[in-house]
């Protein structure tokens, strides 16, 4: 019987024992915490977790817009960037075709006026020789014309050799002129 007295004095103490912890009433006073003031904490947990993920979901909205801007100013200024090239490009073989026909023209334009040069000095040496061969012919027909005049007025006296001089001097001139 000792046994069961100290057994039921044991279980006494053993009851005693579990409310005398003072780890239980920190535990069971938590779970009283938790039950009364838990909703109302984990709403406002719950707030406070979801703005900051509004706040994380707009930073990143926001970077993936000045994001898809940055990418279209990139490709805005290749875009310009090829389209000087190609400009520039262009230009340069315009200049370049314009250098090559202008050395052409200037070439043809040195041909044309080295042969017009040649051409006016033929003609300046023509005329000249011309100049020169009716000068002279005028010379041999003067000193013929006198040389038979003289020959004639020897030989022929009078009225009737001025006559023959008359119409020699006017035949030899209708021939050479």
């Amino acid at each position: 019987m000792d046994e069961t007295v100290e057994a039921v004095e044991g279980a006494e103490v053993a009851d005693h024992g579990f409310l005398a912890d003072p780890h239980t009433w920190v535990y069971l006073g938590f779970l009283i915490f938790l039950v009364l003031v838990g909703p109302k904490l984990w709403k406002a947990l719950t707030q406070m977790l979801d703005r900051r993920s509004l706040k994380i979901k707009s930073d990143l909205d926001e970077a993936q817009k000045l994001k898809d801007e940055a990418q279209a100013l990139l490709a805005e200024y290749q875009r310009k960037q090829r389209d000087a090239m190609r400009e520039a490009e262009e230009i340069i073989a315009n200049a370049r075709s314009l250098a090559q026909r202008q050395i052409k023209d200037a070439g043809k334009q040195l041909e044309e006026n080295l042969a017009r040069r040649e051409k006016a000095s033929l003609e300046k040496i023509a005329q000249a020789e011309a100049q020169a061969l009716a000068e002279v012919r005028r010379e041999a027909v003067d000193v013929a014309t006198a040389a038979a005049a003289q020959i004639i007025r020897s030989q022929v006296d009078g009225v009737r050799g001025g006559v023959l001089i008359d119409q020699a001097i006017a035949e030899v001139e209708k021939k050479l002129h």
